[in-house]
């Protein structure tokens, strides 16, 4: 089979989607795939051979090299951010009929949108922190969300990763550079009350067809709180498996299994918690969670003694399955 890890993307997080695609590409069994590397970034869409460039053609997300036409017969997507987390790549590929490893374009786009997460999950009692939903342009003091959601409170975007433009505010004097944060990376943004309490982050995913809670991780951030320089610059330890008691799991690993299922996914997932009084209270969902080697849900799946090839075969079958149910 041929395969395409599909790497990079249109935000800032393309450089860690590359770290990323590069352990797929490590991790996938050559006895069984030929993996070809696939730069999605701004400057084009290129098949990256021995360093040379094989542009893609868009009609079909085909390349050609010396003559000679390759298509793929599935797609492993590791784009974060746009397009390839939002539901864009997805869509597309779905209308040229090859499968993809991870959620449907739906589950992408809505998982992608903090506001339209939380409000889904609203309906099945899973916890959360209170929030303010703001567009750009739209009037609101910080004396306005001390009194709704207290102090300190988060200002995230809507629509973001890899913790770029979240800022905690402990100061009222801070809001409008919190702002100023935020909209450089959407238009729309969240403004959340500050929950207290112990970042636990769940890898989840649909394994040989069954949703299967990888592990728990603990996140112990040495700044304010788990940003891109704690998660990606070494500030900060990160515990396999979390230190928290067996009825805490439990219940953490009950409520991300829930989420995953209300909101309809497949694939990679990890879910971000902070526990509170033994309570799971939902932050958010990543879809394409990071596969570098400083991430964590390669962490996660070395302790459970799942070997990341064994992971990756289980998503290519669900995404050959996938296919099938299209043609019905």
């Amino acid at each position: 089979m041929n395969i395409a890890v599909v790497m990079g993307g249109y935000s800032d997080e393309s450089v860690i989607s590359i770290r990323s695609g590069q352990l797929i590409l490590n991790n996938l069994d050559k006895n069984k795939y030929t993996p070809f590397e696939l730069h999605i970034l701004p400057e084009g869409w290129n098949v990256i051979i021995d360093g040379e460039k094989y542009p893609i053609n868009k009609g079909d997300f085909s390349f050609e090299k010396n003559g000679q036409k390759t298509t793929f017969d599935t797609i492993v997507n590791t784009v974060h951010g746009t397009p390839g987390e939002d539901g864009h790549l997805q869509s597309y590929w779905e209308l040229l009929e090859i499968p993809y490893t991870g959620c449907g374009f739906y589950q992408s786009a809505l998982t992608f949108n903090k506001r339209d997460t939380l409000s889904v999950l609203a309906k099945f009692n899973i916890p959360r922190a209170k929030s303010i939903y703001l567009s750009k342009g739209d009037p609101i003091t910080a004396e306005d969300v001390k009194e709704t959601l207290g102090l300190p409170f988060m200002v995230k975007p809507n629509q973001s990763g890899s913790s770029l433009g979240v800022s905690k505010v402990n100061d009222l004097a801070d809001f409008e550079k919190a702002l100023e944060f935020a909209f450089a990376e959407d238009n729309d943004i969240l403004i959340e009350s500050y929950l207290k309490g112990t970042e636990v982050s769940v890898g989840v995913l649909n394994y040989k067809g069954e949703t299967t809670v990888l592990g728990l991780t603990e996140i112990v951030s040495h700044n304010d709180f788990f940003d891109y320089e704690a998660k990606y610059l070494g500030k900060s330890e990160e515990i396999t498996p979390a230190r928290v008691d067996a009825a805490t799991e439990k219940k953490i690993r009950e409520t991300a299994a829930k989420a995953y299922e209300a909101l309809g996914m497949s694939g990679f997932s990890r879910t971000d918690f902070i526990v509170m009084d033994g309570e799971p209270h939902f932050i958010e969902i990543n879809t394409n969670p990071g596969l570098s080697p400083q991430s964590i849900f390669p962490q996660q799946a070395a302790h459970a003694g799942i070997a990341m090839s064994d992971l990756l075969d289980s998503e290519i079958a669900l995404a050959q399955e996938r296919k099938v149910l299209w043609k019905r």
